[in-house]
């Protein structure tokens, strides 16, 4: 049985029957959860970084687990101690907000860090959601991470990288900061959740502007609550598209969701509509 340490590094859950439902179902996936009490005091950022801290120290922990999203994880980074968590590889799962953690994790340790349903999102959880999660936390038996999910392709191709991305806006609030996600060579995946077009026209033309899809090799967006197309059009008004480029309503906030390993080596094709993972190097032995 494997053990599973919370963590609070973004906001609070705010209803403890969501809390509750979440950690029963991690309990009956087979997971044992070492720290179950329900937070109800938001940590300060160097407190959030202890938190992460003392997780991943802990032999006992195999899996470092956010309760949720929201915002304010971003505000952890300067008091992250990077060589430390190397040292002591464990999974760190989460989404959204939590990209301001996942990617520059990888980047800084080569540690593969999931993108994955946290907590708040397990009180309620599809067959998919389940089954894609307990495929990640055992290793990725499954290596085609687009199984079983629709695919909507845009631009054809066939392209390797290592996989990266997350929230659109977290990302691109990290842009020119220390911790600014390096993209050159990788197959980039993308989504957002309550965000007006104009919003998301915004936040791709910045990326456009500062030149970081000149290194990517493929595009996958995912959900963002509007029409892909609309995101699509975006990118294909402002610069040739060259890459390969997909739409999976699959990867976001969405009830079913892929979990995808950010730091894998992944190839796509999009005349299979696969998106294969063929090298990842799983932390503390969790597959």
């Amino acid at each position: 049985m494997k053990n599973i340490a919370i963590v609070t590094p973004s906001y609070l859950i705010k209803k403890k029957s969501d809390h509750d439902k979440g950690i029963r179902q991690l309990e009956k996936q087979g997971y044992r959860v070492l720290n179950p009490e329900f937070v109800r005091k938001l940590p300060t950022p160097q407190a959030k970084a202890e938190q992460l801290h003392a997780a991943f120290s802990d032999p006992n922990v195999d899996i470092v687990l956010a309760q949720r999203g929201g915002y304010s994880a971003m505000k952890v980074l300067p008091h992250l101690d990077f060589e430390l968590i190397g040292k002591h590889p464990k999974i760190l799962a989460g989404f959204s907000d939590l990209t301001a953690l996942l990617n520059p994790i990888y980047d800084r340790t080569g540690l593969v860090t999931l993108h994955a349903p946290m907590v708040i999102n397990l009180h309620d959880p599809t067959e998919f959601t389940l089954k894609s999660f307990q495929n990640a936390l055992q290793g990725f038996p499954e290596k085609n991470l687009f199984r079983g999910a629709p695919v909507k392709v845009y631009h054809h191709g066939k392209a390797s990288g290592v996989l990266k991305g997350g929230n659109l806006t977290t990302m691109s609030a990290l842009i020119d900061t220390d911790w600014d996600v390096n993209l050159e060579g990788a197959i980039v995946f993308l989504e957002d959740v309550d965000e007006k077009l104009y919003r998301v026209d915004r936040y791709l033309t910045q990326w456009i502007l500062a030149g970081k899809f000149s290194g990517v090799q493929a595009l996958i967006l995912g959900d963002f609550g509007l029409k892909s197309r609309a995101v699509y059009h975006i990118l294909a008004s402002q610069m040739e598209i060259s890459i390969p480029v997909v739409h999976c309503p699959f990867i976001g906030h969405v009830l079913n969701m892929i979990t995808l390993p950010i730091g894998a080596g992944v190839e796509i094709d999009t005349n299979k509509k696969s998106l294969v993972i063929t090298s990842i190097a799983t932390p503390g032995g969790v597959g």
